[in-house]
C-alpha cells in the first residue's frame, strides 16, 4: 500500500451531529414549547473535570437545550450526592443527568451510578443500561463508544463480517464499543494488557479500535495494511502535547483510515451526550 491513511475527521463530524441536534432541538421548542434539558453534577475542584464540565454546558446551550450544571463542593458527602440525584430523578423538566468522573476518593462511584435514574442516564454506565446493551436491546449507550461507532460507518460502507479488535476492557469504553460492533455484524476480540502476541492480534484486524491509555502503544507494524483504526487514547506526554493510544507517524503509512488525537474521537463524545440526552428526552416524553 502506498500514500496516507486517509484521515476521518471527527471535529467535522461532531459538528454536523451538534448542528442536526440543533435543528431538532429547534423543532421540539417550536412544536410544544419545551427543549430537552441536560443537567451535570460536578463534585470538587478537579482542573480537567471543570473544563469538561464548562465544554458540555456550552456546547448544550448551543444546540438551544437547557443546560444546568450543579458545582458542589469537594467535601460534599455520599449522602448529599445521593439526595441532589434523588432531586434529579424526580424533577420533570430534567431528561439527562451526567455525574463527571473522577468522584473524590471518599464517595462510592458505583453507589452514585446506580443511583441515577437509568432512563436518564446519558452516560449510558447504569448497570440496567450496559444489560440492555449486552443484550443487544436499546438503551442509552456509553457517548465515546456511540462516537466510535459513528465515525466508523462514516468511513466504512459496511461493517458486516469484518475482524474488529478492541484494546482495552474498560466498562466506559472498551467493553461497550464490543458489544456496538457484535451488533454491526463484526467478529470481534477483546485485547488488553494480559494477551499474549498482542502485536500479532491486532495485525490480522481489519479495525483497531485503541483504549488502553498507553501513549503510542499500537505500532505501525503491527496494523493490517488498509486497516481503519480509531484511536481512543488521550495522553499528556512530559512536554505537554496530547498523543494517542496509536503512534500515529508511524500507523498513518499503513492504515487506510485512522483518527488523530486531538481531533478525532476526543469531539465525537460530547456531540453524543448531547445525542443521548436528545434520546431520552423522546423516549421519556414520547
Amino acid at each position: 500500500m502506498t500514500g496516507e491513511a486517509r484521515i476521518i475527521d471527527g471535529k467535522a463530524t461532531a459538528a454536523a451531529l451538534r448542528a442536526e441536534i440543533g435543528r431538532e432541538v429547534a423543532a421540539i421548542e417550536a412544536n410544544r414549547g419545551i427543549v430537552p434539558g441536560l443537567h451535570v453534577v460536578l463534585v470538587g475542584e478537579d482542573p480537567a473535570s471543570k473544563v469538561y464540565v464548562a465544554s458540555k454546558e456550552k456546547l448544550a446551550v448551543e444546540v438551544g437545550m437547557n443546560s444546568v450544571a450543579h458545582r458542589l463542593p469537594a467535601e460534599t458527602t455520599e449522602a448529599q450526592l445521593l439526595a441532589k440525584l434523588a432531586e434529579l430523578n424526580a424533577d420533570d423538566s430534567v431528561d439527562g443527568i451526567l455525574v463527571q468522573l473522577p468522584l473524590p476518593k471518599h464517595i462510592d462511584t458505583g453507589r452514585i451510578i446506580d443511583a441515577i435514574d437509568p432512563a436518564k442516564d446519558v452516560d449510558g454506565l447504569h448497570p440496567i443500561n450496559a444489560g440492555l446493551l449486552a443484550g443487544g436491546k436499546n438503551g442509552l449507550v456509553p457517548c465515546t463508544p456511540l462516537g466510535c461507532m459513528l465515525l466508523l460507518k462514516q468511513a466504512l460502507p459496511s461493517l458486516s463480517g469484518l475482524d474488529a479488535v478492541v484494546i482495552g476492557r474498560s466498562e466506559l469504553v472498551g467493553r461497550p464499543v464490543a458489544q456496538l460492533l457484535l451488533q454491526a455484524d463484526c467478529t470481534v476480540t477483546i485485547a488488553h494488557s494480559r494477551t499474549r502476541d498482542l502485536a500479532a492480534v491486532v495485525k490480522r484486524a481489519d479495525i483497531v479500535i485503541a483504549a488502553v491509555g498507553r501513549p503510542r502503544m499500537v505500532k505501525g507494524d503491527w496494523i493490517k495494511p488498509g486497516a481503519t483504526v480509531i484511536d481512543v487514547g488521550i495522553n499528556r506526554l512530559p512536554d505537554g502535547k496530547l498523543t494517542g493510544d496509536v503512534d500515529f507517524a508511524e500507523a498513518v503509512k499503513v492504515a487506510g483510515t485512522i483518527t488523530p488525537v486531538p481531533g478525532g474521537v476526543g469531539p465525537m463524545t460530547i456531540a453524543c451526550l448531547l445525542k443521548n440526552t436528545l434520546t431520552a428526552f423522546h423516549a421519556r416524553r414520547g
